[in-house]
């Protein structure tokens, strides 16, 4: 390699570098009563707690955005400076990402509209003969298909599945009771007419914020203590209910 190529390679190493860091850092989370659009802008608690952790580790060039869950997991998956939330921390997970920490614990209930006496669920084997609502790449998904469940009914987004539920093209639906409440006032359905079926128990967990594995330790470090700085003073509870 002559001296001018080695200078031309070293101009644009240092432009394709420049570019990567000018990126920033894509944060991804999907819709759901803690991360939702409001006034053409990501918001809920989940948004803020992971805003106030970024502000607070100096990281301030990064943009928030909304996807379907299995485009943002396969972002994380798949990119650098990716940071997902809110993420099921499973066995299965762990070695995939890099773990900030835990915003929040979620139950996850088979809901099934309260008409449907029909309907009956006093074991997760009496569940498997209906037909289930779930999420793409999700861990409700997953732990269902594991667990020998034939008959799920997959949907890109929440909402696709609450629909389907109230049109009767499913029978149950696999979400926190939270996100039903949500959904019940976007679409200005009583929750009156919707019951909980069934706890998925050994899915109950803990929901992160985690890095795509070709983030800079460096980075990833910075957030985490951030973040344990705000649960230490008691912040991140007091996002998540909704207060500054």
């Amino acid at each position: 390699m002559t001296f001018v190529q080695s200078v031309c390679s070293a101009v644009l190493l240092t432009l394709a570098c420049a570019c990567c860091q000018a990126q920033g850092i894509q944060v991804v989370t999907e819709d759901t009563s803690y991360s939702y659009l409001e006034n053409g802008r990501v918001a809920g608690p989940a948004s803020a707690v992971v805003e106030a952790t970024l502000q607070r580790a100096g990281l301030s060039d990064y943009s928030l955005a909304l996807y379907p869950w299995a485009r943002a997991y396969d972002m994380a998956l798949q990119q650098p400076d990716v940071l997902i939330y809110l993420i099921a921390r499973t066995t299965e997970r762990e070695p995939l990402f890099k773990w900030v920490g835990e915003i929040t614990r979620i139950d996850y209930h088979l809901y099934k509209l309260r008409a449907r006496q029909d309907i009956q669920v006093r074991t997760l084997t009496d569940a498997r003969q209906y037909s289930i609502g779930v999420l793409r790449d999700d861990v409700r998904q997953k732990y269902l298909r594991n667990q020998g469940f034939s008959k799920l009914v997959v949907s890109a987004t929440n909402r696709d599945n609450f629909q389907k539920l109230l049109n009767q093209q499913i029978e149950l639906v696999a979400m926190p009771e939270r996100d039903v409440a949500m959904l019940c006032e976007d679409v200005r359905v009583d929750c009156a007419s919707l019951e909980p079926a069934y706890t998925l128990d050994a899915i109950s967990m803990g929901l992160y914020m985690a890095y795509s594995l070709a983030t800079a330790d460096e980075t990833v470090n910075r957030t985490r203590a951030a973040f344990d700085s705000l649960k230490a003073e008691g912040r991140v509870s007091l996002l998540l209910s909704g207060q500054r």
